[in-house]
């Protein structure tokens, strides 16, 4: 039986931390799954124990996320229309008891490639804010995930937040997934997407990501850099999104679809993507 920590104080959980390596618990809705009729037999920090880890703050020049926020702290949150994405991808998350437990950073550090957040959190241009006893150090999301199951973390880290720069001007985001059915599913497909716009509507700044078609959910710069200049209202958004912008992405066949129909699918929900967020501006 390992042994079984739930500081209160964040101090405390970092030098548990640098004293010997542990599996750090957040929300649990994939930790305890995973060990269902095993005995727990590795050492656990869990952190949902410290105030200090959750809520939305506004700091300023960018927002903070602190690291045991759930899905339903942020669905609940008063956010600008940049974090729209976000809240879409928070209602795929499971059922509203997982929504209720899972944390977004739990989330990420899963690395999931099929892992709901990382999308809207790459279209949202988020860092990842670790701390250890030494101090504080951000790393831009994509970097922080290196593939599935594994991130740029040392074992005497832990992740205290996330962090979004806040947009110059208007900004609008959504997010789409397609599975097996509507609810409840793996993606086989996801994309965000967020557009800054100008007081004329033109787009000053696209972010467009893809998830569940790569090892780690990925950018589409050469999209991006299409989209730049166009008046979001035009309607013709969609019309933008080809073939050659989807080449950073390495599909793979397994049970929920080919990486051939991944491919197809990625092209057609990021063109609603963009269609939907042409309507709304």
């Amino acid at each position: 039986m390992g042994l079984y920590l739930r500081p209160t104080d964040l101090s405390a959980a970092l030098a548990e931390l640098a004293s010997r390596p542990r599996t750090i618990l957040a929300g649990g809705t994939d930790f305890y799954p995973a060990r269902l009729g095993r005995p727990l037999d590795m050492d656990v920090l869990d952190i949902t124990g410290i105030a200090a880890l959750r809520g939305i703050r506004d700091e300023g020049d960018h927002w903070r996320l602190g690291a045991t926020t759930t899905w339903t702290d942020v669905l609940d949150a008063e956010l600008p229309a940049c974090f729209d994405a976000l809240k879409q991808a928070a209602r795929e998350v499971g059922g509203r008891q997982i929504q209720n437990a899972g944390t977004l950073c739990g989330n990420l550090c899963n690395a999931s490639p099929a892992a709901d957040g990382v999308p809207a959190l790459l279209a949202l241009e988020a860092s990842v804010e670790l701390q250890d006893t030494a101090g504080t150090r951000t790393a831009p999301l994509d970097a922080f995930i290196l593939g599935p199951r594994r991130v740029r973390r040392a074992v005497d880290e832990l992740v205290t937040g996330i962090l979004v720069p806040k947009p110059e001007g208007r900004s609008l985001s959504r997010f789409a997934k397609l599975g097996a059915r509507r609810y409840l599913v793996i993606s086989i497909v996801m994309a965000a997407a967020r557009l800054d716009l100008d007081d004329a509507g033109k787009i000053t700044k696209a972010c467009v990501a893809v998830g569940a078609c790569s090892p780690v959910a990925q950018r589409l710069p050469a999209l991006e850099d299409a989209l730049i200049g166009r008046t979001a209202a035009a309607g013709d958004l969609g019309l933008v999104v080809a073939p050659e912008h989807f080449e950073p992405l390495s599909p793979i066949d397994d049970v929920r679809a080919s990486g051939e129909y991944r491919r197809d699918a990625a092209l057609t929900v990021v063109r609603r993507v963009l269609d939907e967020l042409g309507a709304g501006a």
